[in-house]
C-alpha cells in the first residue's frame, strides 16, 4: 500500500508496505549477520515504529501499511512471495488448475488458530464469503469479485440474491475449490494478499470484538492494543509455517511523526524503523553506520486526482499532463529527498513482473513551457488553484511544498498543501470523498504483478480507486488482460494498458520508493522485504 501490500496505501514519505512478508526471512536488508546463539535471547521482544491502524484488525478490512504489518504478523495465508517475486506455499500444500478458472486448494495438515481450533477449508471459504458480503462493510471486499457468484452476493444494484459465492466449494476438511467467473492467469499471485487469510469460527460471534482482539494462525499471537500507543504480539510456539519467529514477540509503537521515532531510535527507545524522516536523511547513515538501511522496494508515489470533485469533473487530461510536466522530479528527489527516491517514468513500481521503463513517455519529464501550453490547451485549471492533501505524520510536508513551488513557478497555477493530522485522518477523507482537489497516493505491491498497480487502482470498481477515475476503454483493456490465455500474454496486455494511461492521466507518477530506515544495536538479523516492511520473524534480540 503506506500501499500497499495489497492494495496497500503507504503512509510515509519513504517506503512502507502493505504486502505479504517474504517467507523464511528473505529480505535483502543491510544487517551483516546475526549474532551467535550465545548472544541472542530467543524470548526477547523488540519494538517497531508504526502509526495507528485505520480500521479494526480484520484481514479484509485493512488497506494501509500501519494495519497491514500487524495483520501479517498474526495471520498466514495460502501463499507468500520470495525475494524474486515468485509465489511460495505457506498454509497451502498445493494449488492446481488446468484452465486458470477452477483452482483446487489443498491445505497443509495440523495447522491451528491461536485459540487451538483447526485451520480447515471452511476457515477460508467462510471468511471469504463473509468479507464479500456488503453488509459486513469490509474495505477490500471487491478483491473477491473474480469469484463466481460474487455479483449475486454483492450486486452493483439491487438486493443480494445469495449470501455465499457459488464459486467456493468445500471438498473435505483440507480441500476446497475456487471457480472464477472467467479465467485469470495470474490468480494464484493474488492469493498472497492478506484479504485472503482464514478466520476462526469464534470471529463470527462478534466480528467487531475480533477486530480489537484478533485470533489468527500466523507466527505471532495477539496480546494487547492500546489505541494510539502500541500493539503487542507474542511468538506463537505451535506455528507450523516456514517463517517461525526467531524472537519472543513484537511491540508496534505508535508515532505521530518520524522525527520523534528517529530520536527514540538513537536513544534506544525503539528498535526498528520503517522509514527515516526527510529531515534526518542527510545524517542517518553517519549516525547509524552499518545499521542504516538503503534499498529499493516495489512501491510508487503518485499525486491522485479527486475526479468526483467539482474542480476535476470532466477535466481534459491535457491539464493533468501539464501539471505533471511542471514537476521537477530530478531536483526534488536529489535535494529535498536526499537521493532516496528515483523519478518515476510510469505507473508500475520497479521489481514487479511487467514493469516497463518510460511507460509514461514525456509526461513525467520536466518541461515548463510544454506544461504551460498543455494546461492552456486543456482549458486551464479550474480556479487556477490546486491543493495536495497529505498526512502530516508521514514526512511529506517538505516534498509537497517543493512540488507545489515547482508547479507554481512553471505554470502560474497556485498550489498549496492540505495537511491532515495523521494517516488515519487522510484515509478517512479519501474514503468519504472529502478530498478538495488532489491527494498524495503511495502504493506498495500486494502481489508482484503489474495488474496490481493498474487494475487494482484504476479499474472503475476497484477498491484502490479512491479518486473516482472511470474510463470505459481502460475497463475494457483490463478485462482483456485478465482474460488472456497465459501469464505472459496478460503481462503484455497490462503493459500496453499502462502506456495508454498517458491519454487519461488517472494520476501523476512522482517517484519510486526506497527503504531508508535503520535499527538499534539491541537487535540483529534485520532485513526488509519486497513490500518495504521489516521481516519481523527474522529479527533476533540481543541478550
Amino acid at each position: 500500500m503506506r500501499g500497499a501490500k495489497s492494495a496497500k496505501w503507504v503512509a510515509i514519505a519513504a517506503v512502507v508496505a502493505l504486502g505479504a512478508t517474504a517467507c523464511g526471512g528473505s529480505g535483502g536488508g543491510s544487517d551483516k549477520g546475526s549474532d551467535s546463539k550465545a548472544a541472542v535471547d530467543p524470548s526477547g521482544k523488540f519494538s517497531v515504529e508504526v502509526g495507528e491502524p485505520q480500521n479494526p484488525l480484520q484481514p479484509a478490512n485493512t488497506m494501509e501499511s500501519n494495519g497491514s504489518i500487524v495483520i501479517k504478523s498474526l495471520f498466514s495465508g495460502l501463499v507468500d512471495y520470495d525475494q524474486s517475486g515468485k509465489t511460495v506455499y505457506v498454509n497451502a500444500e498445493s494449488i492446481d488448475s488446468k484452465d486458470n478458472k477452477t483452482f483446487t486448494v489443498k491445505l497443509k495438515p495440523d495447522w491451528k488458530f491461536h485459540d487451538g481450533t483447526p485451520v480447515t477449508a471452511a476457515s477460508y471459504v467462510n471468511a471469504w464469503n463473509w468479507a464479500a458480503n456488503p453488509a459486513n462493510k469490509q474495505t477490500n471486499s471487491f478483491w473477491f469479485s473474480d469469484i463466481k457468484g460474487y455479483d449475486d452476493v454483492a450486486p452493483a444494484k439491487g438486493k443480494p440474491k445469495a449470501d455465499k459465492m457459488s464459486g467456493l466449494k468445500i471438498v473435505d476438511d483440507h480441500t476446497f475449490t475456487i471457480t472464477l467467473s472467467k479465467p485469470i492467469p495470474y490468480y494464484v499471485y493474488k492469493l498472497g494478499y492478506e484479504v485472503f487469510d482464514p478466520l476462526p469460527e469464534s470471529f463470527y460471534k462478534d466480528p467487531k470484538a475480533a477486530g480489537e482482539h484478533p485470533i489468527g494462525n500466523g507466527p505471532y499471537k495477539f496480546v494487547s492494543w492500546q489505541h494510539k500507543k502500541q500493539i503487542e504480539v507474542a511468538k506463537y510456539d505451535d506455528y507450523k509455517g516456514p517463517n517461525a519467529a526467531k524472537n519472543g514477540g513484537v511491540v508496534f509503537k505508535n508515532y505521530s511523526n518520524l522525527e520523534t521515532a528517529y530520536e527514540d531510535l538513537k536513544s534506544g527507545n525503539v528498535d526498528v524503523l520503517r522509514q527515516i524522516a526527510p529531515k534526518d536523511l542527510p545524517v542517518y547513515k553517519q549516525d547509524l553506520g552499518d545499521r542504516a538501511v538503503d534499498q529499493a522496494y516495489s512501491a510508487i508515489q503518485t499525486i491522485a486526482v479527486a475526479f468526483y470533485s467539482k474542480q476535476w469533473k470532466d477535466i481534459d487530461p491535457k491539464v493533468i499532463q501539464g501539471l505533471s510536466m511542471a514537476i521537477d522530479r530530478d531536483t526534488i528527489t536529489k535535494t529535498v529527498l536526499q537521493g532516496t527516491r528515483e523519478p518515476a517514468t510510469g505507473w508500475v513500481a520497479k521489481g514487479v513482473l511487467g514493469y516497463t521503463p518510460n511507460a509514461a513517455g514525456d509526461v513525467t519529464k520536466y518541461d515548463p513551457a510544454k506544461a504551460k501550453a498543455l494546461i492552456k490547451e486543456g482549458g486551464g485549471v479550474p480556479g487556477n488553484s490546486i491543493s495536495i492533501q497529505y498526512n502530516a505524520d508521514g514526512g511529506h510536508k517538505e516534498w509537497v511544498e517543493a512540488v507545489c513551488n515547482s508547479i507554481t513557478n512553471a505554470t502560474g497555477v497556485k498550489c498549496v498543501g492540505d495537511s491532515k493530522p495523521d494517516f488515519q485522518a487522510d484515509l478517512n477523507a479519501r474514503d468519504n470523498k472529502q478530498v478538495k482537489s488532489l491527494y498524495r497516493s503511495g502504493w506498495v505491491l500486494d502481489y508482484p504483478f503489474n495488474a496490481n498497480f493498474l487494475r487494482d487502482l484504476y479499474g472503475t470498481h476497484s477498491d484502490g480507486n479512491q479518486g473516482g477515475f472511470s474510463n470505459k476503454t481502460v475497463d475494457k483493456e483490463i478485462a482483456a488482460a485478465d482474460s488472456a490465455s497465459s501469464l505472459e500474454e496478460s503481462e503484455k496486455k497490462y503493459q500496453d494498458l499502462e502506456k495508454d494511461l498517458v491519454n487519461y492521466m488517472p494520476s501523476i507518477p512522482l517517484w519510486y520508493y526506497k527503504v531508508n530506515a535503520g535499527y538499534s544495536d539491541k537487535v540483529s538479523g534485520v532485513e526488509y522485504d519486497q513490500q518495504g516492511d521489516p521481516v519481523l520473524t527474522g529479527v533476533q534480540v540481543k541478550k
